[in-house]
């Protein structure tokens, strides 16, 4: 198993580096965990994976890619609601990136 050390927490982490516990969340995970992918978190970043918490929260799962780009639209405008914006915060792997910073599962129906 997999761990992340976060202010002398141990944080357990699944095979694909995953948060085990959704409950072990925060900013500073989530900074630990970004460290890991090499991305330096913007208020943009911040911003998709306060938006993918509450997606988690309303409907209990992580969005695949399609979904995301629709939700975030909805929520924060075309300029930020598109492929391109999203691809670029998140290395190319939107969905399944995005949801592990996030501290959420990885989304089901992503490889």
């Amino acid at each position: 198993m997999k761990q992340l050390i976060v202010d002398g927490r141990s944080i357990a982490l699944d095979k694909d580096g995953y948060l085990e516990d959704l409950h072990d969340w925060s900013h500073e995970v989530a900074q630990a965990l970004a460290l890991e992918e090499d991305i330096s978190l913007t208020a943009d970043h911040w911003e998709v994976l306060e938006l993918l918490r509450a997606f988690y929260d309303q409907f209990q799962l992580s969005p695949a890619t399609r979904p995301l780009v629709k939700y975030t639209a909805l929520k924060l405008g075309p300029d930020k609601g598109n492929s391109l914006h999203l691809n670029r915060l998140f290395n190319g792997t939107p969905a399944k990136l995005a949801a592990k910073l996030a501290g959420l599962p990885k989304p089901t129906n992503c490889l």
